[in-house]
């Protein structure tokens, strides 16, 4: 044979009965049922649209062409969906690690310590990536690790990418030490002189009094409890919202530190409620901390009771969101491989400039 299938009929088509001439000899006869026999394409083989299709009319690769009988293409979808569940399955469950330690996670309000800002079983979605692009400000909603803050113990290190990968993967699925985690408003940034009361009741920060009436549970006094204190470099003085049963900065100034908490133990900020329904809402920054005057220079490093205190901790919540995420960008990252992978097959069996490879020529007729 010579010569492309699409453009030329297969060598020994013209010796056929179709274009045989009158005279029809015995060695003539004999040569066409060896062709026969043989298995030489006939001419409705010969068309284009079956020169590229394998005996049996099952066509090769992964897309099942026009002529393939719709009962084996729907086989091949169920086939290719099965081949393709694990790998989906696979990326989901690695991003969704990936976004849960590195990006977004969710956690559980437990406590009434944050009130009426958060409210116990209110589901926030806390923010892991901000202080990687801005400093801790005041007024953000934070969620730290109360290990070695407040709690006896050591500070934790968050340690290289690989350590908070295996870390995020192990908590994924029960396992690791989470540690205490806790959520407090940052009060005072390092630096700030933190204060109460001025002869208005007030906190004070770096002398100016704070107007804390749109986050305070409401009948709420600033602060029943006295203080003074210049925040140390790379820690903050937090506080939660319900003043009355928030065991805060203020409980905690005879601990190291005086009662604040290092920056490195902060997990994210706590930017929405999520859940419930009802309860959705964005948690931004109070009106009160973006006074000018609040970032004018600190004073001098100062010196350094009543109902149960509740500690305002911050629960992981089950492995939903970064699950959720998850599959939503394993489904397109599957669907756009699962592209890729037909367009080269595709390309494999088409030959040199964009033709259908000719198929393998047949072994000579036996005579």
């Amino acid at each position: 044979m010579s010569g492309p299938q699409d453009s030329a009929a297969p060598e020994g088509r013209e010796s056929g009965p179709a274009v045989r001439s009158g005279e029809d000899s015995p060695a003539a006869a004999d040569e066409t049922a060896a062709n026969a026999q043989a298995g030489e394409p006939s001419q409705a083989e010969g068309t284009p649209g079956a020169a590229a299709t394998p005996p049996g009319g099952e066509e090769s690769g992964p897309d099942a062409g026009p002529g393939t009988p719709p009962a084996r293409r729907r086989k091949r979808k169920q086939r290719s969906f099965w081949r393709e569940l694990p790998i989906l399955v696979a990326v989901a469950l690695l991003l969704a690690v990936i976004i849960k330690t590195f990006a977004l996670q969710a956690f559980w309000i437990p406590s009434g310590s944050m009130e009426n800002t958060l409210e116990i079983n209110d589901r926030v979605l806390v923010n892991k990536i901000v202080y990687h692009t801005r400093p801790i400000h005041r007024g953000d909603i934070v969620v730290f690790n109360g290990d070695g803050s407040w709690d006896p113990g050591t500070i934790p290190v968050a340690g290289n990418i690989f350590q908070q990968f295996g870390s995020g993967f192990a908590s994924m699925f029960g396992f690791g030490h989470p540690g205490d985690i806790l959520i407090k408003r940052v009060i005072g940034i390092p630096g700030d002189h933190v204060a109460c009361c001025d002869a208005q009741g007030r906190v004070t920060v770096n002398g100016v009094p704070l107007t804390e009436g749109s986050y305070l549970y409401p009948g709420s006094a600033p602060s029943l409890a006295r203080f003074n204190i210049t925040v140390p470099p790379g820690r903050l003085w937090v506080m939660g919202d319900n003043r009355y049963y928030s065991d805060d900065s203020r409980d905690h100034m005879g601990d190291p530190g005086g009662g604040t908490i290092p920056e490195s133990a902060v997990i994210g900020r706590a930017f929405i409620i999520i859940w419930p329904p009802s309860r959705w809402r964005i948690l931004p920054i109070p009106a009160t901390f973006e006074q000018s005057a609040l970032n004018g220079s600190s004073a001098a490093s100062a010196s350094a009771g009543g109902a149960d205190l509740l500690s305002a901790q911050a629960e992981p919540t089950a492995q939903t969101v970064p699950l959720v995420l998850g599959f939503a960008g394993a489904i397109p990252l599957t669907w756009l491989q699962r592209r890729v992978r037909t367009r080269v097959a595709r390309r494999r069996r088409r030959g040199p400039r964009g033709h259908p490879r000719a198929p393998e020529p047949a072994d000579p007729p036996r005579v």
